[in-house]
């Protein structure tokens, strides 16, 4: 009968890297059983060392993956006593690296599982943009890190998308005169509230461009000059009783606006 032998793999952050590793290696050997054992977020000599003592009373190999150059030692002065088979994953290609680049890492341990944490967090950003876009619930102003509001065109739906690759949750609100202003407008923070506000001919050249697009006349209210100045004046007003930060897009890329919004976001 096959023994079963035990494969230990120690890691500073989550161990993925040398467990799939280790079991691509095994399972090219099916002839003998083996089972695996591991531990992640090691970041302490004494863990570790109990880690290879526990491995010594068994028919063990010991993988480890960890940028902390103390934990590497100490696992591998402690393999050497037990003589306990082990191979260090990450100095290699570290060192491989280093030598590519001509400087050294961060040695920050679990940097991949943060960049992870990182692109779930812009996703989410994202859908939350597009759940929350152009007044559609307005129960998301609340849940929101930031809050956009203006009048049409004035580029607060692509303003939200962009912010929501920043990993911020955008919610935007549409003002329009006919339309009440949700009440979870007055009831966040001030500092959360950012107002667009634009030049009414530039605005209403826009309007006109998109009558167009639609296939209408541009002789519709929703382009006229008059309706314009009624709309910006109106929210020009809802801004006001607000107390909320107010940017003039006129003549300014989403990605400025976008900036200058962190900017007041880091300054508040």
């Amino acid at each position: 009968m096959n023994k079963t032998y035990y494969i230990y793999i120690i890691s500073d952050s989550v161990g993925e890297t040398a467990e799939h590793i280790a079991r691509a290696t095994a399972e090219q050997f099916r002839d003998r059983s083996y089972e695996i054992k591991k531990y992640s977020y090691i970041g302490d000599n004494n863990q570790a060392a109990e880690i290879i003592d526990d491995a010594s009373t068994h028919d063990s190999i010991v993988i480890f993956t960890t940028v902390l150059e103390s934990l590497k030692n100490t696992i591998v002065e402690k393999c050497k006593a037990y003589d306990i088979l082990y191979i260090d994953v990450m100095s290699p290609l570290l060192k491989l690296f280093e030598n590519y680049l001509g400087f050294e890492p961060m040695k920050e341990p679990g940097v991949t599982h943060k960049l992870d944490e990182n692109y779930f967090k812009k996703v989410e950003a994202v859908e939350f943009a597009v759940k929350y876009d152009d007044g559609k619930d307005p129960r998301g102003v609340k849940k929101a890190d930031i809050v956009v509001i203006g009048v049409s065109r004035t580029s607060k739906t692509p303003l939200s998308m962009y912010l929501a690759h920043k990993n911020l949750k955008v919610a935007n609100i549409p003002l329009v005169p006919e339309v009440p202003v949700p009440e979870e407008l007055y009831q966040i923070d001030s500092k959360k509230v950012i107002g667009l506000t634009t030049n009414p001919i530039k605005l209403n050249e826009i309007r006109q461009e998109r009558l167009k697009a639609l296939g209408l006349g541009n002789n519709a209210s929703y382009a006229s000059l008059d309706r314009i100045l009624e709309e910006l004046d109106y929210a020009d007003d809802i801004m006001k009783r607000i107390g909320c930060p107010v940017i003039d897009v006129s003549s300014k890329a989403v990605e400025e606006t976008a900036n200058i919004i962190i900017e007041i976001m880091k300054d508040n």
